[in-house]
């Protein structure tokens, strides 16, 4: 195998090491930062399938967002839905039996293949938001910038590499069903290919310590997951409870 698939092999398991250990740093210290204070934002459910049933139209709908600016939930609605779509799509590359593709797996093909123009209108926008309007230029960072950037840059060459340019998508499958079962094979050298896959190992590389976090962290916003119930019953944080007991021996 040719040295230049030996190094991809080398960035992505990299790459996948660095965004599931960091993923798992980062859930695992969401979990045990305490919560001392009940700060439900109202009107906010009072029951528990409540809370569940809001979670869930924030995660998929988005419907703060809606409420609050209608351009933007356009935009970030579009991106978030499109990558989901793209994701969905790029699962076949990873799946070595066919038999065990399940039935959704082709379904999504070709609402997945337009889902690049797609994401990228929606980041387009995003970005031009970012530029255009005074009040989030002003607490926008490099990063910011860089992150919609760098999506930006994956889609595009992602759909170039579909519409303009094609690649040999049978190795490129070929290649990472390799990587999964330590049976490497060889990734073909088209340019395009190589700068779509090194902007892709880029962004796992740098999600664990990114605004990305979003993603993970919408579960343990006290905001949102928790009950507005402060009068029926008291909120004791864990560590709280501990203090109360040992001042009680």
């Amino acid at each position: 195998m040719s040295a230049l698939s030996v190094s991809y092999a080398i960035l992505f398991y990299f790459a996948f090491a660095i965004l599931v250990g960091g993923l798992f740093h980062k859930i695992r210290q969401y979990w045990r930062t305490p919560t001392p204070l009940k700060i439900a934002t109202t009107p906010a459910p009072v029951t528990q399938t409540g809370v569940i049933l809001r979670m869930a139209s924030e995660i998929v709908l988005f419907s703060s967002l809606f409420k609050s600016n209608k351009w933007i939930w356009i935009f970030g609605w579009m991106f978030h839905v499109s990558l989901l779509l793209i994701v969905l799509r790029h699962f076949r590359y990873f799946v070595d039996n066919t038999s065990i593709i399940w039935f959704w797996v082709p379904l999504v093909q070709p609402f997945g293949v337009y889902a690049a123009f797609t994401m990228i209108i929606g980041l387009t926008g995003l970005l031009a938001r970012r530029i255009l309007v005074d009040r989030v230029r002003y607490i926008s960072s490099p990063s910011d910038y860089l992150m919609l950037l760098l999506l930006i840059s994956i889609a595009s060459s992602g759909a170039m590499m579909k519409f303009v340019s094609h690649t040999d998508i049978v190795s490129v499958k070929a290649f990472f069903s390799g990587l999964m079962t330590f049976n490497f094979q060889p990734l073909p050298g088209d340019p395009l290919l190589l700068i779509h896959l090194g902007l892709v190992a880029t962004l796992m590389i740098i999600f664990p310590i990114s605004k990305l976090l979003h993603a993970p962290g919408i579960f343990f916003s006290p905001t949102r997951n928790q009950i507005d119930n402060p009068r029926e019953k008291r909120h004791l944080a864990p560590w709280a409870a501990e203090l109360e007991a040992e001042k009680a021996k």
